[in-house]
């Protein structure tokens, strides 16, 4: 009898050990794999049982908050201003995740980033269940509107930041998208809405073209080539240059030409300051040849080269490594063509640094997170991403922008704002051969007190086509949204 009792003891022992392991290997080993796992609906119903947290902006507009359902999905994501910040607040989908703001800050707006308030406390205590954090955005909504407005119909993306904080004003990029069809908790409704965005597509609405397209930022590059040139030592804003109606590009027979297919000026030669003034290709184009290595190591200053340090993803801007074979392409790297690359957020942030004494902010979509109970869990200062100039290159380069708009002579002068000294610069920037150029426009304001910095790209010329600059398309919409800020802010 006792060799059975003790076998039976045995396999008791065996059987409780084996539930033992188990119980730790699923507890501890494999508890976030399971939670993780999709078939796992657990975790899903305790997340949507959470009340996530308001995304508002500035001046106190949600743009996103949580609706109670009534069902087993206890709360659903609704987005008041649709696609006027679908792509900053992004979204938040039972099918598709999250993106934008609802991804960068999902811990915060579902109160699990470890920071303990008393409201978390009188929560778990009082019963009274569980709500995320707010994320208040830098944006003002009414500086937002005015981008989307001004901007009109044309596809492309409007960027306004304060260039002392990095704060973004306004960011907007056509076409966009509402991102609360994409938060139904009704698959077929959501799929059908995500399937109709063409989201596979490069130029789908769900891309926005202010930080994840980069496009060639054409002749406002030339800022970035004239902070080089004055950085490298060898020239001043007073540097002469010859003016041949085309430049001779080295290693091939081929020329590169001004936009007019004419010299600049009628004087045989030009200035740098001149240069800037009335966007001449061909001493940008001969830059490019002389000071290459510093050009690269400016535009890396800038911030080419690297992702930008963001808030929300954002694709790396483009400068060329080009060998000493293929000459041709440092001249079209100086007046920002060829294989040079750079997002809306990249030429704001270069029109930031010239406004900020020579160094770049980083960007900033997120002031602040608040708690259920208002107080403030986070807030975010200012920081510095890069130097690219001294103070002195700074103050000269806005010398020459500001002739850009104030000089009748200049390409930028649909930019003007009357007693307000605005520092700008135009770029029309060729594309495939067959379509129509970009136009662009980068500026800041006031230009001996910097408040605002701006970028506008608008794709293909937009109504005007083939005969698009910079100066005729993109200037008034750079304007606009200053005027705006103006009136908002009271500079």
């Amino acid at each position: 009898m006792q060799p059975q009792i003790r076998r039976v003891g045995i396999g008791l022992v065996v059987a409780f050990l084996a539930v033992f392991l188990q119980l730790n290997y699923v507890q501890i080993i494999a508890a976030e794999r399971i939670a993780g796992n999709n078939a796992n609906v657990r975790s899903l119903l305790q997340e949507y049982a959470i009340k996530r947290g308001d995304i508002v902006t500035v001046d106190g507009q949600r743009v996103a908050f949580s609706q109670p359902t009534g069902g087993r999905l206890r709360h659903r994501r609704i987005y008041p201003g649709g696609e006027l910040y679908g792509h900053i607040t992004g979204f938040y989908s039972i099918l598709y995740g999250t993106t934008r703001v609802e991804d960068s800050f999902n811990d915060q707006l579902l109160g699990t980033s470890g920071v303990i308030t008393m409201q978390d406390i009188q929560d778990r205590f009082l019963g009274s269940g569980e709500k995320g954090d707010d994320v208040r955005l830098t944006v003002h909504s009414q500086l937002q509107e005015t981008a989307r407005a001004a901007l009109g119909a044309n596809e492309g993306a409007v960027v306004a930041l304060d260039p002392r904080s990095g704060d973004i004003k306004a960011m907007w990029s056509n076409p966009s998208y509402d991102p609360t069809p994409l938060a139904s908790h009704e698959g077929d409704a959501a799929k059908e809405y995500y399937n109709s965005l063409d989201p596979k597509s490069q130029d789908s609405p769900l891309v926005p073209r202010s930080t994840l397209r980069s496009y060639p930022p054409g002749s406002t590059f030339k800022i970035v080539t004239a902070a080089a040139a004055l950085e490298s030592g060898r020239y001043t804003p007073t540097s002469v240059f010859p003016d041949p109606q085309a430049l001779d590009l080295p290693q091939t027979t081929d020329d590169l030409t001004n936009f007019t297919n004419t010299a600049c000026t009628s004087a045989g030669q030009i200035d740098l300051a001149t240069a800037i003034t009335i966007s001449c290709d061909t001493t940008f184009a001969d830059l490019g040849l002389k000071i290459y290595p510093q050009l690269t190591e400016t535009s890396e200053g800038f911030g080419f080269n690297e992702p930008i340090p963001f808030d929300i993803a954002s694709e790396p801007s483009n400068f060329p490594e080009v060998p000493d074979d293929q000459l041709p392409l440092r001249a079209f790297a100086g007046i920002g063509q060829g294989d040079v690359a750079a997002t809306p957020l990249q030429m704001a942030l270069v029109a930031a640094a010239v406004a900020n004494d020579g160094d770049v902010p980083r960007p900033r979509l997120v002031r602040e997170v608040i708690s259920p109970s208002g107080g403030i869990v986070d807030r975010f200062p200012p920081e510095t991403i890069g130097s690219p100039m001294s103070p002195e290159t700074a103050d000269q380069l806005t010398d020459m922008m500001v002739s850009v708009v104030a000089d009748p002579e200049g390409t930028g002068t649909a930019a003007a704002l009357g007693d307000v000294a605005v520092a700008g610069k135009t770029g029309t920037a060729q594309t495939v051969e067959g379509a129509n150029p970009h136009t662009w426009f980068i500026c800041f304001a006031p230009a001996d007190d910097p408040q605002i910095a701006v970028a506008v790209i608008v794709e293909n010329g937009g109504t005007f086509g083939s005969e698009a600059t910079g100066g005729a398309v993109a200037a008034p919409i750079a304007r606009q949204v200053m005027e705006a800020d103006r009136e908002i802010s009271g500079w």
